[in-house]
């Protein structure tokens, strides 16, 4: 039986009478993009492409010269100048991390290396070996120790993020910190690429970059972006959701992962304490207005698993759905906001 989600508010704006839907795709971050703009400008796809490109420039962590490599091999006790865009997620993804008490790290670098899901040394490689639990711990704890120490809002020297009068946007490398924005950059992609359809006067679009969308108003037939919920490979799942003004990522384990000793090790690690997530969370599905923070609280609810992370949930209003692995296949939790959205 199909179910539908509808936001709580919808826009009464409306396509012009016989507007077209002009659609466009491309590749990003390992990964594909496309849109759907209703009165689409001249040059859509390199519009798109530009503002992709520059999300990649920043913050690829397989590119040597992106903002982010240089500062994660900067010499110890450095302070790097941001980007802005770099700055906005880096400091989104220690607001998250703080708030989940460490369940989300964008210094996690390490740690994803480790478990060969990062830049270099990979899972697939023939000489990949998994990480000791103690090399592990040890990553994380350092990856810890600079969520520890970022403060977006603190003007201390020795914290990795400073909040100096613009355009200063710097962050500290101590030495051997190494930044991972894997669960976060996607969803930025999505954001940034809607601000530039917005700057170039499109009301009305569907974005998605690997599997993390964003609706903003209507078909010229009046009906909004409907898509459907991922889920995991088995799951009987049928739900559709009306994107308007709506952001939506998901998390789950089924789309990165290996096979050790019989055991599924998804690309998901829990930064906390190094070791390969074990409780059972096949798919988080978060909606959020901002699809960066969809990106971050969808991994971090995986992280925090069944209970806490539906309690987080809860507590901080989120609309979410998560899919627990069962004997007899999937188990739904979903938060009260999600549910509210049911039609």
């Amino acid at each position: 039986m199909r179910r539908v989600l509808v936001p709580a508010r919808v826009a009464d704006a409306r396509p012009q009478a016989g507007a077209a839907v002009t659609g466009a795709d491309g590749l990003t971050m390992g990964t594909t993009w496309s849109v759907s703009v209703v009165d689409a400008p001249s040059g859509l796809s390199a519009l798109v492409q530009e503002a992709l490109d520059g999300v990649v420039r920043e913050m690829s962590h397989w590119d040597p010269d992106s903002d982010l490599s240089r500062y994660n091999a900067a010499p110890a006790d450095s302070r790097c100048e941001l980007p802005p865009d770099l700055y906005t997620v880096v400091t989104a993804g220690v607001r998250v991390g703080r708030a989940t008490n460490g369940a989300f790290n964008p210094f996690a670098g390490e740690l994803v290396d480790l478990w060969g899901f990062g830049a270099h040394g990979r899972h697939d490689a023939p000489d990949f070996a998994a990480p000791s639990p103690e090399r592990a711990a040890r990553a994380a704890q350092c990856a810890r120790a600079a969520l520890d120490d970022a403060a977006p809002s603190s003007p201390h020297t020795r914290k990795p993020l400073s909040n100096r009068a613009p355009p200063s946007r710097t962050l500290l490398q101590p030495g051997g910190v190494r930044l991972d924005l894997s669960a976060i950059a996607k969803g930025f992609g999505v954001d940034r690429v809607a601000r530039a359809l917005r700057g170039a006067g499109c009301a009305h679009f569907l974005v998605e970059v690997g599997g993390e969308l964003r609706g903003e108003g209507v078909k010229p037939d009046g009906q909004p972006w409907w898509v459907a919920l991922e889920s995991p490979p088995g799951s009987t799942d049928d739900t559709v959701v009306a994107l308007h003004g709506l952001s939506i990522a998901t998390s789950g384990d089924y789309r990165k992962f290996f096979e050790r000793g019989g055991r599924r090790v998804a690309h998901t690690v829990d930064p906390r304490t190094g070791a390969a997530l074990d409780n059972g969370v096949a798919a988080v599905t978060v909606f959020h207005p901002e699809c960066m923070l969809a990106d971050a609280l969808s991994t971090a609810l995986s992280v925090l698993g069944p209970e806490e992370g539906m309690r987080f949930a809860e507590r901080e209003g989120i609309p979410a759905r998560m899919l627990v692995r069962s004997a007899d296949g999937f188990v739904e939790h979903a938060s009260s906001r999600f549910l509210e959205m049911l039609r």
